[in-house]
């Protein structure tokens, strides 16, 4: 704790000397202190920086020094938009010139498209060429969030040859862990790690020592699956090929662990019925806007189930008491069917329910329920008898909630199964969601039981 006190304490002193640089014009100190941060630490300090005093570092860094700050951007917190529209246009392109094709496309995908023709006008031509081919690409593809800044050698090459290859294109590489081998129609033939590279001798020949069984993903594979391959194998890095296997980029773990994030996010968010749980809105009327559609339809489903209570006026007015219990037994039913519906989307997300096991988890969830109803119903029948003193109203309540349970969670485990197998995005079936259908079950059963077994109530 007193370590993270210290940093904590060292960054604000950072930014504080940064600050009051900027503000008296150090250029000198300014810069020396700046390009020593680690990137991440020149990211936070950018967007913690307000528009004035942003527009002196772009005076102060050059585009290749704002290019490795704007890569370490957070995608989610920034207003790319706002940003390039303080640079000068041909600084800003200058900029992504010297970005990474993958996080360029990133930033660009943020603009207009008429903003983006723009700058890649005036961008170097060869820097714009490689953009433009990403930007082809489907959104959340692999081709999407590939680069095609790699190191490839041949595989009828010595080792001397590739090490020289390797020293002339490291400098523009993304990463030089793996180098891709391939043959003379630029079809992927093996990789090659940095050490067993520069462990051998020079004149063994790549062939020789490449391994020919690579992983591989399409270009036009969903990044939720490249991130569970990369996972499955631990990779650094994932070569892109087309489906004649010719080697288009590659996918870094970078990229990845972003992917991740995202996924996350989005599912959870979907979990929540919001939008986005990312996003910190400034404005209430922009988080309201999001959150209404999903409130609406709750609101509607909500009157539904409040319409069915309405049918059972007459058994209301009978057994007034039936009423205590309708909180309970829709609670308990919407509580069992969030668990069964979490377990479910998470194994789903994962790619740990292969086609076999989908059916081992239904059973699973449906033994669950059936044993936890059981025992919740025996406690609340209990309860009952011994708050109310009636025998029947207790068994009433207690089978309810038993039955209820074994619904909710096979409705949970059942209703995201069957979203995926139509192509849905089972985090669809929100926690909200979820919950007040269950609600409509467990009071429909509740109701048709009270109602069926009136003359043991009366």
């Amino acid at each position: 704790m007193a370590a993270e006190n210290q940093d904590n304490r060292e960054v604000q002193l950072d930014e504080e000397y940064l600050t009051s640089a900027l503000q008296n014009e150090e250029m000198e100190n300014f810069r020396e202190e700046f390009n020593s941060l680690h990137s991440y630490d020149r990211a936070k300090f950018f967007e913690r920086t307000d528009d004035v005093l942003r527009l002196k570092m772009y005076q102060y860094l050059s585009p290749e020094e704002m290019a490795e700050l704007f890569e370490s951007l957070d995608n989610d917190e920034t207003e790319y938009q706002e940003i390039l529209a303080e640079m000068n246009p041909a600084y800003a392109a200058d900029m992504l010139s010297n970005m990474y094709a993958d996080d360029a496309v990133d930033v660009l995908n943020e603009l207009d498209k008429d903003q983006v023709a723009s700058y890649l006008t005036i961008m170097d031509q060869e820097s714009a060429q490689e953009i433009k081919e990403l930007l082809h690409y489907e959104e959340y593809t692999a081709g999407s969030i590939m680069t095609t800044e790699f190191v490839a050698i041949s595989a009828n090459q010595t080792v001397r040859s590739a090490m020289t290859i390797l020293k002339n294109e490291a400098p523009n590489a993304e990463t030089i862990y793996y180098i891709f081998v391939v043959d003379e129609t630029k079809r992927l033939a093996g990789v090659i790690s940095l050490r067993d590279l520069i462990i051998s001798d020079d004149d063994v020949m790549i062939a020789e020592i490449m391994s020919d069984r690579v992983v591989s993903v399409s270009v036009g594979e969903d990044q939720e699956a490249v991130a569970r391959t990369m996972r499955d194998y631990n990779f650094l890095a994932l070569p892109v090929v087309d489906f004649q296997q010719h080697l288009l980029g590659i996918i870094t773990v970078d990229d990845i662990i972003d992917v991740i994030d995202e996924e996350a996010s989005d599912d959870y968010s979907k979990l929540a019925g919001i939008s986005d749980v990312d996003s910190v809105d400034r404005s209430p009327f922009t988080a309201a806007k999001k959150r209404l559609p999903w409130l609406i339809a709750l609101l509607f489903l909500g009157m539904f189930t409040a319409s069915l209570i309405g049918r059972f006026e007459e058994t209301l007015d009978k057994v007034a008491i039936l009423a205590v219990f309708i909180p309970l037994i829709a609670g308990m039913a919407g509580n069992t069917g969030t668990q069964a519906l979490a377990v479910a989307v998470r194994g789903i997300a994962t790619g740990d329910l292969e086609e076999e096991s989908k059916w081992k988890l239904v059973i699973r969830e449906a033994g669950t329920g059936l044993i936890t109803g059981t025992v919740c119903g025996i406690v609340v029948m209990i309860t009952v008898y011994v708050w109310k003193g009636q025998l029947f109203l207790g068994f009433l309540v207690g089978v309810s909630i038993m039955v209820s349970l074994i619904v909710a969670t096979l409705a949970g485990s059942l209703v995201p199964l069957l979203m995926h197998k139509l192509k849905v995005d089972p985090a669809v079936a929100s926690g909200p969601f979820i919950t007040t259908i269950n609600d409509i079950i467990s009071i429909m059963i509740y109701f048709g039981m009270a109602t069926l077994f009136m003359n043991y109530l009366v």
